[in-house]
């Protein structure tokens, strides 16, 4: 029987957002394939980060917690890892595709022989075997790959690929993986962690995002992009050409020179739906797109799509909201 491993990544004992989405992927992959899905936390004093992944319907939760793990190093993560899966023996390992496990599992997937499948978008069982799909050229295209050879698979999971909001919820069992923690040191010394510009926005965490493109006009005419945000709560985002006229900061860009987001709302306000904009927001729960044209790509990706004028609707629509709000 198969065994699904899900890495997942925490910081300060706090799963990140998109190790349950792997969670998600992993319990799929697990029923689809017939065996297990079970989580692996790394790090130093990860007590609640583990106890958050028991809830989840997993066979266990493994966990390695030792100072060597204290702080993020790609080294000691690997050495950890290898010998655990050499002596466990999963078929598949899950990351979810961050900044984090794009520094190493590439280089895990090397160390033990493994065949590696990067941004995963989904699977599927075919009659030459489990399927894989992820995005090619800047995501304009699918590609459909499978694995050779003997091994373990490891596989990052892209965001917003599979909903956080599937993973069953259950009881596992937490359980301390063996390690041999003398062969285990850190492959470099970290001077300390900083915030990326410490106070721009980070959009994969907002659960609402109301985003703007070229058809907002001018930058003197956000006004009503913010008054639908604050009535929604929701973060704002935008299109690659709102940034580039200045009109919004860089950090609020989405698409795939942008963020990745993955809301359980998001309002396309203007905007026409490039390709390289529903790469970043195509994992999103609920959208709502608002656009003049109605063969606007936009559309094809939408749930509810408003065709008209957004300087009539929008305002139309955040009187309603607080109107339902009784604000």
């Amino acid at each position: 029987m198969a065994t699904v491993w899900v890495v997942l990544q925490q910081r300060e004992g706090k799963l990140h957002r998109m190790s349950r989405e792997a969670i998600a992927a992993g319990q799929r992959l697990a029923a689809a394939v017939g065996g297990t899905a079970e989580a692996v936390v790394l790090g130093q004093g990860v007590d609640a980060a583990a106890q958050e992944a028991a809830g989840f319907a997993l066979g266990a939760v493994r966990v390695a917690d030792h100072e060597s793990l204290a702080e993020y190093t790609p080294g000691a993560t690997i050495a950890v890892l290898e010998r655990v899966i050499a002596s466990h023996a999963p078929a598949y390992l899950l990351f979810p595709h961050t900044y984090q496990t794009v520094d190493y599992a590439p280089r895990l997937a090397q160390t033990i022989g493994a065949g590696l499948v990067p941004e995963a978008t989904g699977f599927e069982l075919a009659d030459e075997g489990l399927v894989w799909t992820r995005p090619i050229l800047g995501g304009k295209l699918r590609a459909r790959v499978r694995t050779r050879g003997e091994g373990p698979v490891v596989v990052s999971i892209q965001s917003g690929a599979f909903a956080a909001d599937a993973a069953e919820s259950g009881s596992a069992p937490i359980e301390p993986l063996e390690v041999d923690w003398g062969a285990v040191s850190p492959d470099r010394e970290v001077l300390g962690i900083e915030e990326v510009a410490g106070e721009q926005v980070d959009l994969s965490a907002a659960d609402a995002i109301v985003a703007v493109g070229r058809g907002i006009g001018d930058a003197d005419k956000m006004g009503i992009i913010e008054d639908l945000a604050r009535a929604l709560g929701a973060e704002i985002g935008a299109s690659r050409p709102v940034i580039d006229n200045d009109w919004l900061p860089r950090d609020r860009q989405i698409g795939s020179s942008g963020q990745t987001v993955a809301p359980k709302l998001y309002v396309a306000v203007g905007i026409s739906g490039a390709i390289q904009h529903l790469v970043g927001m195509k994992g999103s729960g609920t959208v709502v797109a608002i656009n003049k044209d109605p063969g606007a790509p936009i559309f094809s990706v939408a749930d509810y799509g408003i065709v008209g004028d957004l300087h009539e609707i929008v305002p139309a629509l955040t009187a309603a909201i607080e109107e339902a709000k009784g604000t």
